[in-house]
């Protein structure tokens, strides 16, 4: 078991989105994806095809979640025609214009990868750390990923308007790309041999941070694609921390690393 969650034994409460979050029926959802709207979930029921709204979502970079009429019809009991999307909260960002950003300004790359984190309110927990601990940008997927509803941005205090999210179709592109703009990616997870807190685990430079899933933590593909893994010391008798623990955790280490080389580059 990763050890920077804590597997629930109870079921997560079922999420039910809000009236004003939830768009249905064909029309509906063609107009949105037309607008300046953006989408953070695209349902179609299995085996059901409709050219204009899957051109429309490839143009807006929505990945079409299929899904068992029986999902859409507990999402709404009105007449959603066999589709279903809900509305962002936020304004997504390209990557490519917060690397340059965040370079343009002179400043240290410090961003935030979250491999699949599907409950809502554990997002909005870290997106309120992140937002606390300097963090300029949070990356997440396209699919498996919580939605950006109410609840998230609620449980984030109003961080979410404060933070740039990205959400990049395939995050093993993502983190190559990361890489090739001197930024480090460092993976959180049980697996590794070095210690957070070990003299030689150096979060001071450019990094992104990769935090992995509740169920079974970062995928191994992204695993073997980071630059360096670091573990979380778990002195007591529980394996495993909640991922939003572990997150506030790693990243007020780079925020305690960073202060300490900026007051020795502070003159005397």
């Amino acid at each position: 078991m990763p050890q920077q969650f804590h597997r629930q034994s109870r079921p997560r409460p079922q999420f039910r989105p809000q009236p004003d979050e939830m768009v249905f029926g064909i029309q509906s959802v063609i107009e949105t994806l037309r607008s300046d709207q953006q989408i953070d979930k695209l349902y179609m029921e299995k085996g059901l095809s409709h050219p204009e709204i899957q051109n429309l979502a490839f143009q807006n970079r929505v990945t079409i979640q299929r899904v068992p009429v029986e999902k859409l019809d507990r999402l709404t009991r009105k007449n959603h025609q066999g589709v279903v999307c809900l509305v962002a909260q936020v304004q997504y960002v390209k990557l490519s214009n917060v690397v340059a950003d965040v370079y343009e300004r002179g400043e240290t790359p410090f961003f935030l990868i979250l491999d699949r984190i599907t409950d809502v309110r554990n997002f909005g927990a870290i997106a309120r750390t992140a937002e606390c601990t300097g963090v300029q940008c949070i990356v997440i997927p396209g699919r498996g990923a919580a939605a950006i509803n109410s609840d998230a941005m609620k449980t984030s205090s109003g961080a979410l308007n404060h933070i740039s999210v990205c959400r990049e179709p395939d995050l093993t592109e993502t983190i190559k790309y990361l890489q090739e703009s001197g930024i480090s990616v460092v993976a959180c997870t049980e697996k590794s041999s070095r210690d957070l807190y070990e003299r030689n685990t150096d979060l001071t430079g450019p990094i992104a941070v990769i935090m992995g899933s509740e169920e079974d933590g970062i995928s191994p593909e992204l695993l073997r694609m980071a630059d360096n893994h670091v573990k979380i010391p778990l002195l007591g008798v529980v394996g495993s921390l909640n991922v939003s623990v572990a997150t506030g955790v790693v990243l007020y280490e780079a925020v305690r690393q960073r202060s300490l080389v900026a007051n020795a580059n502070q003159p005397d």
